[in-house]
């Protein structure tokens, strides 16, 4: 019992004699590494932010590989919260004075640091790490089999590195805001990113590239040859790259290459087409085209290369037939025999009219029309300009002839109507000239303007028809041939009516005298026709009932007239009542 007491007696004491003033700070406290015991809170404080006020502009330096970065903790703002860590390594010897003292006794015995709450700039941080990660990160890169001239060599695989912003974080806010710097550097957190293609993947690759431009290749279709030398072979190689391991043909390169020689080797279907003969309308039989195929084109072509021995360096172009867009069969089944009607015009003129009359008149030929389809003459034609080879000859404009481009054009557009017109078809769509063209027939011209004006007809035979044009430099024949249903077309042409008399277009002509009178041109008076066709069925029966109205603008007659004599000059002194009169004339083209 007595010693029971005597334990407690000196513990108490030593707990009283320890315990100390509460105001100190217990002996063996340290801050961020700093002893601090048995001073007052105060002076600790003082003492901790004289020395991190000393240290904000000096540098710490940080290290990542051979790297080297200074950094100062004012750049960043770094700021260690010191009366914070003060109040918290006072409270490791706190309490009333027994309880305090045996604190300070466990803190004396075992020690005890505080590590101070630490403010920073986020702002200023994330961009230091930003500059960081962009000076220190490098990708890994993969192996690489790299041609050089005819040359293949490999070039190793490297590591990568990258900042570990967030391990990056905390070490340079601990590093910058410690006062004991006891580390002349301190190393940044790095991860190691590992390649994804070591040299060793590559080295097949490597000898199949070098096997590959060590001798010439050949290319061989039927009785041609294309001989690729290695500096032409190196060029349209494909070297692994990316992950790829194997060795390819392919790239911009080889792309240009194998279309330039699908262009040299191609050969383009031929459609089935008609032959006339007389009376009878024969099929021509469609041909079938090649085409090169690039895909085995580049597998051959790389089988080849790799082929050790250079008589077996020898490729086969593969080629693939292509089909034509008509073919025999579907050209027969249209069952175009013999002429269901013809038409023919003559023509003259300047070798510009002559000219455009063959190029439109080539445009619409071998135009195959379907059953229960809409002929239309400007969508078979399309836009008649100078892209398309129409020069400048005389055309009607606004009722006066003029010159333009496409001029002649309407022989062609009239030839078609009257072969459609004597083949009893439906025609949709007609317009006649402005003026009266003496050598079309009668009330049966038809002219066009793209894309405006037209001239449209039905294929309504029940079968196909061929539209055909035969053309020499004086006539113009135009046919319709399918299967013949046999139509009788009746019609009849009205007298050519004039209306009025022409329009006098007077001009003064100096050099002739006075009073004179010369008519260049009598012209022409307005006129009008009408032409009926009747269209009659195998069986007789009427099937089509049309009239077509034509009216004609006039043309003027042209006069020339000698001056007509000055009047003398009025006296001085002397009025002279005159009558003036105002002549108006009006010339409708």
């Amino acid at each position: 019992m007595f010693l029971l007491l005597s334990i407690v007696a000196t513990a108490v004491v030593l707990g009283l004699v320890f315990a100390g003033s509460p105001t100190t700070l217990a002996n063996g406290v340290t801050i961020d590494g700093v002893d601090v015991g048995g001073m007052h809170a105060s002076a600790a404080r003082a003492l901790l932010e004289k020395r991190s006020a000393a240290l904000a502009n000096r540098p710490v330096i940080f290290v990542a590989g051979d790297r080297r970065f200074a950094i100062r903790p004012a750049e960043l703002g770094v700021s260690p919260d010191w009366k914070a860590a003060v109040d918290a390594a006072q409270r490791q010897g706190d309490g009333f004075s027994l309880l305090r003292g045996f604190r300070r006794i466990d803190v004396q015995v075992f020690g005890a640091d505080v590590t101070p709450a630490t403010r920073v700039l986020n702002g200023a941080l994330e961009y230091k790490l930003g500059l960081l990660a962009g000076k220190i990160n490098r990708a890994p890169r993969d192996a690489a089999v790299v041609r050089r001239g005819t040359n293949i060599v490999v070039v190793p695989a490297r590591a990568g590195l990258v900042l570990d912003r967030r391990a990056a974080e905390r070490t340079l806010v601990r590093s910058l805001a410690a006062i004991d710097r006891t580390s002349a550097r301190v190393q940044l957190p790095l991860r190691v990113q590992q390649p994804r293609v070591r040299a060793a993947a590559l080295a097949a690759a490597a000898r199949q590239a070098r096997l590959a431009l060590s001798a010439p290749v050949r290319l061989q279709l039927g009785k041609t040859r294309w001989l690729l030398q290695p500096r032409r072979i190196a060029r349209l190689l494909q070297l692994p790259t990316a992950g790829r391991t194997s060795l390819q043909i392919g790239g911009p390169a080889a792309d240009a290459w194998i279309v330039n020689l699908g262009h040299r080797v191609e050969k383009p279907a031929t459609d089935a087409t008609f032959a006339v003969h007389g009376e009878r309308v024969s099929v021509v039989p469609a041909q079938p085209g090649v085409r090169l195929d690039a895909v085995g084109t580049a597998d051959v072509l790389l089988g080849a290369a790799l082929k050790p021995q250079p008589a077996l360096r020898v490729g086969i172009l593969p080629v693939q037939e292509s089909q034509a867009k008509l073919s025999t069969k579907a050209a027969r089944a249209m069952h175009i025999t013999a002429p269901v009607s013809s038409y023919t015009t003559i023509y003259g003129g300047i070798a510009n009219r002559i000219h455009n009359v063959q190029l439109v008149a080539h445009l619409v030929d071998e135009k195959l029309i379907a059953p229960g389809a809409t002929f239309s003459f400007n969508q078979t034609t399309g836009e008649r300009n100078a892209s398309k080879g129409f020069v400048e000859a005389p055309v009607i404009v606004n009722g006066e002839v003029t010159t333009g481009l496409g001029g002649g054009v309407c022989q062609v557009s009239t030839t078609v109507f009257n072969a459609a017109f004597e083949a009893g078809l439906k025609i949709t769509e007609r317009t006649n000239h402005a003026l009266y063209i003496s050598h079309y027939p009668q009330g049966r011209d038809a002219t066009v303007d793209y894309p405006s004006v037209d001239l449209k007809f039905v294929n309504d035979t029940g079968s196909w028809l061929l539209l055909r044009t035969f053309v020499s430099s004086s006539s113009l024949t135009v046919g319709l041939y399918g299967t013949p249903v046999h139509r009788k077309v009746v019609s009849n042409t009205s007298p050519l009516v004039s209306h009025g008399v022409p329009p006098v277009k007077k001009t003064v002509d100096p050099s002739l005298k006075r009073g004179e009178k010369i008519v260049d041109d009598p012209g022409v008076p307005a006129m009008s026709t009408s032409v009926t066709r009747d269209v009659y069925e195998a069986n007789g029966k009427l099937l089509y009932h049309d009239t077509w109205y034509s009216s004609y603008r006039a043309e003027p007659k042209l006069v020339r007239l000698g001056p007509v004599k000055k009047q003398a000059k009025p006296h001085p002194g002397t009025t002279t009542t005159g009558t003036t009169t105002t002549t108006t004339t009006t010339t409708t083209g």
